[in-house]
């Protein structure tokens, strides 16, 4: 079943992240939040963590690629970016407490450094001038924010989803 289930969910988050991102940027108290939606790598990590290395892998290296065909003109930086996030979690998680808190910090973590490696990439081919200051308040911090509230309704219900799949699994990993 889940052979069928994670690549249409792959599919539904690659194509419902760009509907998310018409809601940004927010206007607050006169200032502009740029809102990032990270649906699909956070899933990912998720893939990584709970099921198996090699079908994130796969499944990452194939959005990744639709990812820089469809969004961005530079071809090779999500298909790059998506695989070394997933195999990055799949070492550390190795070394931390396996649950759900884990694995929701982990995947925080690393987008954050996702977020900070793409930001310093487009500063170095001059496709953004922005400050680092501004990066963080305008977009960095409502990203993270909202990206950890998607997590926080949706990440039991991935894992969960992984985890039922292989009964073996499901016996090590708890909530705490």
């Amino acid at each position: 079943m889940i052979r069928f289930l994670v690549p249409i969910v792959c599919l539904v988050l690659f194509f419902v992240e760009p509907i998310f991102g018409l809601f940004s940027p927010l206007s607050i108290g006169g200032s502009l939040y740029y809102v990032v939606p990270r649906f699909l790598i956070l899933f990912l990590v998720f893939l990584t963590v709970f099921y198996e290395l090699r079908h994130a892998l796969f499944y990452g290296l194939f959005f990744g690629l639709l990812y820089d065909v469809f969004y961005i003109d530079i071809i090779g930086l999500y298909s790059f970016l998506y695989p070394a996030v997933c195999l990055i979690a799949a070492y550390f998680f190795k070394k931390i407490p396996q649950n759900l808190l884990s694995a929701t910090l982990l995947a925080l973590g690393l987008l954050l450094a996702m977020e900070v490696a793409l930001y310093l990439f487009f500063q170095l081919i001059g496709l953004t001038d922005a400050p680092a200051g501004t990066f963080l308040t305008s977009r960095l911090w409502p990203t993270l924010i909202a990206n950890s509230l998607y997590l926080g309704l949706l990440g039991w219900v991935f894992r969960s989803m992984m985890v039922t799949q292989d009964p073996k699994r499901g016996t090590k990993f708890g909530l705490y």
